[in-house]
């Protein structure tokens, strides 16, 4: 540990109170969730649950997803949000059955994007949203059964060609990026500003009523002062509205 940085304390969770936190779910699998209880260390003790379909640890202070996770060889979701996790193991890529992956708010970067994720060919909802990733790794590519991917509130300046050719997704998030707008995004846009000015109809000042006259002077007024203002180009994400940082993806409409 590096001098002046210590690690949070946190709360100790014992075999019998991992027990008691199983629960079974709708659909008959085992569940066990040890969200919301200050864990600052994944206790090792585990182990000895490593047969459960679903494991939640969101909303603790966890730094670090220990290398024995691979154990958990029946996991079908792995629930991690919302702690201070800086890097994934790799072994994270031996959770064959996993379906559903959650790590969003947490402190992830491009570094601690293993590469061994692309081996889980299972997978059909990843949310890394709200983390500090600038860079994905093309391998994400090799997951053919993402249906849902989060990556809203990052630092990415581009999207990998290869997550947007994925034959299954059709929910993609990648709100609040600095990602710059394509080509063919920009003349969709300015194609639109021209079917709005295609539409515009004058009206002569005479057949207006007092207020609307001082609305539309108003207006004018507003748009003389910034007449002089460069504004930047704000990019429309590809894909909009998929993912919050919760237990299991929600579905929401996509936005043409």
């Amino acid at each position: 540990m590096p001098k002046g940085k210590s690690s949070p304390k946190g709360k100790k969770i014992t075999l019998k109170a991992a027990k008691n936190s199983i629960r079974i779910t709708f659909d008959g699998r085992r569940r066990l969730d040890l969200s919301k209880m200050g864990i600052a260390v994944i206790p090792k003790c585990l182990l000895k649950l490593c047969d459960v379909e679903e494991l939640d640890l969101s909303r603790n202070i966890i730094q670090k997803v220990p290398n024995w996770i691979q154990r958990f060889r029946n996991l079908r979701l792995l629930d991690l949000h919302s702690n201070q996790i800086e890097k994934l193991p790799e072994s994270i890529g031996q959770l064959q059955n996993l379906l559903h992956l959650n790590v969003s708010n947490n402190k992830l970067t491009a570094k601690g994007v293993p590469m061994e994720l692309c081996q889980l060919k299972n997978l059909r909802h990843l949310n890394f949203g709200l983390n500090a990733i600038d860079v994905l790794p093309t391998t994400i590519g090799a997951l053919k059964e993402l249906k849902e991917v989060g990556l809203f509130d990052n630092h990415l300046t581009t999207m990998p060609p290869c997550i947007l050719k994925l034959p299954k997704l059709k929910k993609l998030n990648t709100k609040r990026n600095p990602i710059l707008p394509t080509n063919e995004e920009l003349e969709a846009e300015q194609q639109e500003t021209i079917q709005r000015v295609a539409n515009l109809y004058l009206v002569r000042k005479k057949n207006l009523c007092s207020l609307c006259v001082a609305e539309c002077q108003a207006e004018k007024s507003k748009l003389n002062k910034l007449k002089n203002i460069a504004i930047p180009m704000v990019k429309k994400s590809l894909f909009t509205n998929m993912l919050t940082p919760n237990s299991i993806v929600k579905e929401i409409q996509v936005k043409d």
